[in-house]
C-alpha cells in the first residue's frame, strides 16, 4: 500500500510590501510549470517583493531547484528580491547539499522573513 501524497496547490497573497507565494505537497517535474507560471505572473504584475513560503513542502526535486533560481534571477533583473521559508529539515538539507543555502535567504518563519530588513 502506498503513501498519500499532499495534494498540490499554490496561492497567493499580499502582507505588508510583500506577496507571500504559499506552496503545499511536492515541488517537481510535475508541479514546477505550474509554481514558473503563478510566480512570473505576480513579476510580471509588478511585484518585486517574494517571499516563497515552503514550510508545507515535502519535497523538491532538480527541476524544482531550477525554477526556484531561474525565479531569483527573473526578479533581481527587476531589482527585486526573493525570500524562502523552511521549517522543514529535510528541504533545508537539499538547499545545504546543493550549495543553495548560500544563494538564498532562507528563514525559519514567515514572521521572520516579513519583519527582517
Amino acid at each position: 500500500m502506498s503513501a498519500i501524497q499532499p495534494k498540490f496547490q499554490i496561492s497567493h497573497r499580499d502582507e505588508n510590501d510583500w506577496t507571500v507565494v504559499e506552496i503545499h505537497g511536492e515541488v517537481d517535474v510535475y508541479t514546477v510549470p505550474q509554481i514558473r507560471d503563478h510566480v512570473v505572473s505576480r513579476i510580471d504584475e509588478g511585484r518585486r517583493r517574494i517571499i516563497l513560503d515552503l514550510r508545507r513542502v515535502t519535497f523538491i526535486d532538480s527541476t524544482g531547484l531550477g525554477v526556484f533560481v531561474g525565479i531569483l534571477k527573473r526578479i533581481r533583473e527587476r531589482d527585486g528580491e526573493l525570500r524562502l521559508v523552511i521549517a522543514s529539515q529535510t528541504v533545508r538539507k537539499i538547499f545545504d547539499l546543493t550549495s543553495l543555502y548560500g544563494v538564498f535567504p532562507i528563514y525559519d518563519s514567515l514572521d521572520a522573513a516579513l519583519t527582517s530588513p
